[in-house]
Order: C-alpha cells, then structure tokens, then sequence
C-alpha cells in the first residue's frame, strides 16, 4: 500500500485550500452562519464551475472528473481546516454516493450531472428522532399504489436538508428499507431547521406528508447501500475532522510562540510544550487513520469496514481534543465569541456525533472483526 498523495492530488490540495483562503475566511464564516441557507450561491458555483470539485466523485459519463474518495478526501480535509460554510459533504458524498452505489442507471443519468455541476444540491436523509445510525433506526414508512410511492413519517438531523434539491431518502418498505429521491420543494415536505451546536453545518428535520417519491434502486435493497454509504461518509468526515484539529494545533502554536508571561513566550512553559506534544500526536494518528481509511476504500478493499469505524472513532476523539486544548492554551480570550476556537470546538463535538459517535463505531468495530 501507499499512503502518499500523487502529484495530481497534492496539486489539488493546494488549489483547494487557495481558494478557501479567498472564499472561506472567518469573516464569511460568521457571516454565514448566521443565514438560513448557510452558504453563498456565488461560491458553490465558483466550487462547480471553475474548480470541478463538486463533481470529483461522479464518474466521466455524467459530468464529472471521474475520480474517487480520496480526492474527496483531500478537499474535505481542507474544508475542515476553512470551516467551509457550504452543503459540499451532503451533495458531493452523500447524495452522490448513494445514486452512485444504487445501481439504478436512470436515476444516475437524471440527477448526477445537476450534482456535478452543481446546479443540483443533494442531501441523504437517514436518521429520524432518536438519532440512530442502524437500519433498525429508520421508521419512516413508504407506500405503493397505482399513482406510484409516497413517503409518510419525518427525518432528523438532516445535513442541509433545508436547501437541498435532491433528497435521497431511506424508508420502510414491506420486506426491509428501501431508498427514494424526493423532490426538494415537493408538495407535503415540510422542513424545519434545528438548532444545533454547530452554526457553521445547517440541519433540518423534514414531515413527509404523503409525498411523491421514486425509488432507486431495488426494492427492499436499500440497506446495503446505506450501510457502504455510511461507510465512505465516516472516512471522509474522518478527513475533515483532520483538517480541522490541524488547524487548530497550528493555531494554539502559534499563540504560544507569541504570548508572554513573566517575560518569556508561555510556549517555553512545559506544561504548554507537553500540551501542545499531545496536539501533534492526536492529529498524526487521526491523520493515519483517516489516510488509511480513503486508501481501502478507494482500493476497494475488503478492510474498509474495519478501517471507517476506526477512522472515526479515533478522529472524532482526537478533534474534540485538540479544539478543548486549542481554547485553554489561549486562556481567557479563548473563551470569548469574537475568538474562532469555539467555532471548531462546535465543528468538533457536532460531528462527533454524525454517523454515529465513537462509542457506537467501537462497537460497530468490534462486530467487523468478530470480537
């Protein structure tokens, strides 16, 4: 195996976080946040038209680049790092992912090329109240008749589920859960944005009230695409949580090259150099981690299982950390609004729990290796 990026990614990487570093800087962020929508429209065209990064995923024959989960990997990472205010993970992983993985071609042909480009926002509605990540969480109840489907029930803690065009949504059929696409200003939708801890990533919880959907896929199949669905959706979380405590490790170093105390920069301290030694292992191990996990899935391989629940396990962790460690090395002003390291803590406990938290994947780890 090798962990190293070529040279076509490492050039990704590198335009990615340039134009993040114009587009997505903190001022936007707070900015942003504070809207309905969460992102700015001029930028997710920017995102689709002139860098092609919304179609990374999607293959060729449909409008995109025809690459894989790593290079999506490499532009979540630095989305964790800007704090990218943008439906870029629900549209581009878990929407088309889940077209992708449900074998159903004319459903590829008639949402994946919006998707690329970006004229399209896509989103995957799975978990409802109780917020359970497992097949045996989904309650929602589809029905047949002569007119064709209809969804009745409600799902939670849907990423960007208030602005999305394309709703990919997992319900009950008679023998087992099925997957649908639901138009997002479909009649009967009812949506309703959730305040969460995270400003800077929109939720919303939907009512379907017999709404109109079509179902892709096979009927009663939907499970084991969800379940490999959510499996890409832990790796690359995994990337952007790396990003994220990396950015804040850099921020609290920093900090403690510059601020003094009793003449001398606080990072002299060895109370501070222990802390900050701790940030660089947390981040290394959760960057290995979640490094490991794109490689088996974009090879395919039979560890990949394994390697999401423990990417995210251990990157979760690791992020919540490092942003707790981020605000006590910057002491009082840490603490404050006007400061960014409460934004990544935010960023850092909300994703903790998407897609299940570290205790869930721990034991989702230990039933893959038959413990």
């Amino acid at each position: 195996m090798d962990f190293a990026f070529s040279t076509e990614q490492d050039e990704l990487r590198a335009v990615v976080r340039g134009f993040l570093a114009d587009r997505s800087p903190e001022p936007d962020v707070r900015r942003l946040m504070e809207t309905s929508d969460g992102f700015d429209p001029t930028v997710w065209k920017e995102m689709g038209e002139d860098l092609g990064i919304l179609g990374l995923a999607i293959p060729e024959e449909y409008g995109g680049a025809g690459c894989g989960i790593a290079e999506v990997g490499v532009v979540l990472e630095e989305a964790g790092r800007a704090l990218l205010c943008a439906p870029y993970f629900s549209s581009v992983l878990l929407a088309s992912y889940a077209l992708l993985h449900s074998g159903d071609e004319a459903a590829k042909a008639d949402y994946l090329p919006g998707l690329a480009s970006g004229q399209l926002r896509g989103t995957l509605a799975l978990t409802e109240d109780d917020g359970r990540w497992d097949e045996g969480g989904i309650a929602l109840r589809a029905h047949r008749s002569a007119a064709g489907w209809t969804l009745d029930g409600h799902k939670s803690f849907v990423i960007d589920g208030g602005t999305a065009d394309v709703l990919v949504v997992a319900a009950r059929t008679s023998g087992g859960v099925s997957l649908f696409v639901v138009d997002g200003a479909a009649p009967g939708l009812a949506t309703t944005a959730m305040a969460t801890m995270d400003l800077t990533r929109k939720q919303a919880r939907l009512e379907f009230s017999g709404v109109r959907a079509r179902l892709i896929g096979v009927e009663d199949g939907g499970w084991p695409v969800l379940s490999r669905v959510l499996d890409l959706a832990a790796v690359g979380l995994a990337a952007e949580q790396v990003g994220g405590a990396a950015r804040v490790m850099e921020m609290a170093v920093d900090y403690v090259k510059v601020r003094h105390q009793f003449g001398r920069a606080i990072g002299s301290f060895q109370a501070v150099k222990h802390s900050c030694a701790n940030m660089l292992v947390d981040v290394e191990c959760a960057r290995s981690a979640a490094y490991y996990g794109l490689w088996t899935a974009a090879a395919d391989s039979d560890e990949q299982q394994v390697a999401a629940s423990l990417a995210k396990a251990y990157c979760s962790e690791a992020y919540v950390r490092c942003a707790g460690v981020n605000i006590q090395l910057h002491g009082g002003i840490g603490f404050t609004w006007e400061h960014p390291a409460h934004l990544y803590l935010r960023r850092a406990k909300s994703s903790q729990l998407l897609f299940g938290d570290s205790a869930f994947h721990r034991d989702l780890l230990a039933q893959r290796v038959g413990i």
